[in-house]
């Protein structure tokens, strides 16, 4: 049974930090591209960031320098280090593995940036 499992969120100041771990399991995770998403009511899913089976990565550039995705093949989990973050990062975040015409969905994480 394939799962992932988010943690991490919360409330968070301006300025604050937040790191996000996604727990995996059910499926190889090594030979998986893993990737964060996010979602505000009355938006589309949005790609924040995503590393590769390599450890390659990606992000969008509202994130860039602020967050850092990274994971640890040993322990099946992806890790989402968020760092300076400001009121539009509030979402809820989503764990997402792809690869091989195949992919997998968490059930998502609130973060809330907020005075």
């Amino acid at each position: 049974q394939v799962q992932l499992v988010e943690s991490g969120g919360g409330l968070v100041q301006p300025g604050g930090s937040l790191r996000l771990s996604c727990a995996a399991s059910g499926f190889m995770f090594s030979y998986y591209t893993m990737n964060w998403y996010r979602q505000v009511p009355g938006k589309e899913r949005e790609l924040v960031a995503g590393i590769s089976r390599s450890g390659s990565t990606n992000y969008i550039d509202s994130v860039t320098g602020r967050f850092t995705i990274s994971r640890d093949n040993a322990k099946n989990t992806v890790f989402l280090q968020m760092n300076s973050l400001k009121l539009d990062d509030t979402a809820v975040y989503y764990c997402n593995a792809r690869a091989y015409g195949q992919e997998y969905w968490g059930q998502g994480t609130q973060v809330t940036v907020s005075s």
